[in-house]
């Protein structure tokens, strides 16, 4: 299952890049604004030591809350990306090119949740794992190792409520559990394959940028310009890796867009088999 859930969300992926140039081209353009305008704002007068602001040491305590402000602004453009292409790559909605409402401060709450479960499933494990490493010592230690994955499971578990948001969908977090029983490692592990799959692309990214501020150093506009789009490009890459994961677990619990998805009879029997155990 955990080849299957990796496999289907890479296509999905792959199949749908079109689809999230389509749906995110206004978003795009308001992230390349608004980090062009923190930018500016935050441009020393040496010009910037790295590829964009987001990536600059503070230097200022007032930097880092104006950046905090800035991530926290592309955070909520990413999810609005996110409830879009997942609308559109599952029930083909037609929404207007900028939208902000209820869904999206909807699954931007259920993201805390998610992060709050995260914490405290970790922190606990972490504190035994501690305890047990000065009376144990290997099992501890193992402990420790597996805290995170067990965390991550966790959160899995309860993630689809996300996609489930974007849709309308009215899915509590019990049901999301519930939903994915037999499922939780199998996903972990593919958010984790995922989340590195992610760090690779936003580090291509990165070296892009900078191989192309090399080439064109010491002038203003392109610096502001390459400044603005790394933080414009890792959002994206970012949407567009986890939606795709996300959309792909949702797909699998709701049989419905199962097809879409492009899901055959065997990996839907082999979920239900799962959860029936």
């Amino acid at each position: 299952m955990f080849v299957t859930l990796l496999e289907r969300s890479v296509t999905v992926a792959l199949a749908n890049t079109g689809t999230l140039m389509r749906v995110g081209w206004a978003y795009m353009l308001l992230l390349v604004a608004v980090n062009t305008a923190t930018g500016h704002f935050l441009n020393p007068g040496s010009g910037f030591s790295t590829v964009s602001y987001m990536t600059e040491p503070v230097s200022a305590p007032d930097e880092g809350a104006f950046r905090i402000l800035a991530l926290t602004v592309n955070l909520l453009v990413g999810f609005s990306i996110a409830i879009a292409y997942i609308r559109r790559i599952l029930i083909e909605a037609r929404d207007f090119p900028l939208v902000l409402s209820k869904r999206t401060f909807a699954v931007v709450v259920n993201m805390i949740l998610l992060g709050l479960i995260g914490l405290a499933a970790f922190i606990p494990l972490l504190i035994v794992s501690g305890i047990l490493t000065l009376f144990t010592g290997p099992v501890g230690a193992l402990l420790l190792f597996a805290a995170p994955f067990v965390s991550l499971m966790l959160v899995q578990k309860f993630s689809v409520v996300l996609p489930a948001t974007a849709l309308d969908d009215p899915m509590t977090l019990r049901e999301s559990w519930r939903a994915t029983r037999g499922l939780g490692w199998p996903m972990a592990f593919s958010a984790l394959i995922m989340t590195l799959l992610a760090g690779c692309l936003v580090g291509i990214w990165y070296v892009i940028l900078w191989g192309a501020g090399a080439l064109t150093s010491n002038v203003s506009l392109l610096e502001q310009i390459r400044s603005a789009l790394f933080p414009m490009g890792a959002m994206l890459l970012i949407v567009w890796v986890f939606a795709s994961l996300h959309a792909t677990f949702y797909g699998l619990i709701r049989e419905r867009f199962a097809a879409r998805l492009g899901f055959t009879g065997a990996p839907l029997e082999q979920a239900n088999t799962a959860r029936s155990q």
